[in-house]
């Protein structure tokens, strides 16, 4: 599975090396779907340039990214359009709340399963945990973000199952491996 679910974003070498080696083409073929939804206040407003500045650092073109609001239904498989799709931090319950009034779910899910990559940022991370009903669903614990370093999770490979809530700090991401959910810095 394609996904990365952060705190930050592609906040270190490692988590940037861990989303650029799911890429299957080049980086400046990359067509990204960007979902800057949940940004609905100041703060997590003036975040979006470094959202951007992540994908662009790694060498997709400015141009090869694409804001999508979640207010207009799109047709088709997204598979067939885009290869990433970056979801934005601000009020998770807010993006989750749109991604599930717009039918937006099973796109993203199908998605997913089809291969694309998911970057999940702060409350587009939060909405794959178990902390919202209605989540997405790819972790059957709660997510914590922006903890602080003495209190983070390890690094390492836990199972699927874990109930356990996760406390990611900033510079820590997950991904997944089969039957794992492991946690990086």
């Amino acid at each position: 599975m394609n996904v990365i679910l952060t705190s930050c974003g592609l906040e270190t070498k490692r988590i940037e090396q861990a989303f650029t080696g799911m890429l299957q083409k080049s980086p400046s073929e990359i067509r990204v779907m960007f979902i800057p939804t949940a940004a609905n206040s100041p703060d997590a407003i003036d975040v979006l340039p470094k959202c951007v500045k992540d994908l662009t650092k790694c060498g997709i073109p400015r141009e090869n990214i694409f804001v999508y609001d979640l207010y207009d239904a799109i047709e088709g498989r997204l598979i067939d359009t885009y290869d990433v799709i970056y979801l934005c931090g601000g009020s998770s319950s807010y993006l989750l709340r749109r991604i599930n009034e717009s039918k937006f779910r099973n796109q993203l899910l199908e998605f997913i399963t089809a291969g694309g990559i998911v970057i999940g940022v702060s409350a587009g991370s939060v909405i794959f945990a178990n902390n919202l009903s209605n989540n997405l669903g790819l972790l059957q614990c709660g997510l914590d973000v922006h903890c602080k370093d003495e209190v983070c999770e390890k690094a390492g490979r836990y199972d699927k199952n874990r109930q356990e809530r996760i406390k990611l700090g900033n510079t820590q991401a997950i991904s997944f491996e089969q039957d794992s959910i492991i946690v990086f810095e």
